[in-house]
C-alpha cells in the first residue's frame, strides 16, 4: 500500500491535489441550492458538502467556498435569509453539474442550464421543479472558517416536498426509490443500491 506524506500532498499540482482530497472523504450527498437576491435574480449551484446537524430543531449545514470563488449563493442567503436544497436525479444530472460553471452576475443558472424554478406560496427562494426531494431552509447562522476562508452555513428546515410513498412508516425516506444521486470528488456522480438497513444498536 502506498504511503503518502504531507510533503507529497503539498507538492502536487493544485487540480490533482483537489481531486485527490475531494475524493478521499468518500461518497457524499449532492444537491442544488436555489436562491434569489433582493432584486429578484435567481441563482442555482451544485453542492456536495451538505450535512445533517440535528433533528430537533431540524438543522442542515453546508460549506460555502471562499467568496471570491462562489459569491452568489452566500450573498443571496445573507440578503434574503432563505434558500432551498434540491436532490439531483439521473435525468438532469448533466444540467445540475453545469450549474458549477462561473456564470456572471445577471445570469440565472436556471435559464442557462434549462432547469425550471418552482415556487411555494409565501417562500422567498426557488425550488428545482425537476427534483423529487426538496426542502426549504431558513438561515440560522453563518460560521466563518478562517483556516481556508470558507463558511459553514447553518439553516433550519422549514418545508419539505417529497412524494408520500417515499416516506416509510418510521419516517425513513427511501432515497434509492426517489432516484437521488450521490457524488465523489467534484465531477463524479453515482446512483445508489441498498445494501442493508440495521436495527438501532444497543449495548
Amino acid at each position: 500500500m502506498q504511503l503518502i506524506s504531507p510533503g507529497d500532498i503539498g507538492s502536487w499540482e493544485r487540480f490533482y491535489r483537489a481531486n485527490f482530497i475531494n475524493s478521499l472523504t468518500g461518497f457524499k450527498s449532492v444537491s442544488l441550492i436555489g436562491t434569489r437576491n433582493s432584486e429578484g435574480q435567481l441563482n442555482l449551484g451544485v453542492f456536495s458538502s451538505i450535512v445533517h446537524l440535528g433533528s430537533n430543531p431540524p438543522l442542515v449545514g453546508y460549506i460555502n467556498r471562499p467568496r471570491a470563488a462562489a459569491p452568489h449563493t452566500l450573498a443571496n442567503i445573507e440578503s434574503t435569509r432563505f434558500y432551498t436544497i434540491n436532490h439531483i436525479a439521473r435525468d438532469f444530472v448533466g444540467k445540475a453539474h453545469q450549474t458549477s460553471a462561473k456564470y456572471p452576475d445577471g445570469i440565472s443558472e436556471f435559464e442557462a442550464v434549462g432547469l425550471q424554478p418552482e415556487w411555494l406560496a409565501g417562500f422567498a427562494a426557488p425550488f428545482v421543479q425537476e427534483s423529487t426531494v426538496k426542502y426549504a431552509m431558513a438561515l440560522r447562522r453563518i460560521v466563518p472558517i478562517d483556516l481556508n476562508d470558507t463558511y459553514l452555513v447553518i439553516g433550519e428546515v422549514q418545508w419539505v416536498m417529497v412524494n408520500k410513498d417515499l416516506v416509510q412508516a418510521d419516517g425513513f425516506i427511501d432515497l434509492h426509490a426517489a432516484g437521488s444521486l450521490c457524488s465523489n470528488g467534484v465531477d463524479s456522480y453515482y446512483s445508489t443500491h441498498p445494501l442493508v438497513r440495521l436495527p438501532y444498536a444497543k449495548p
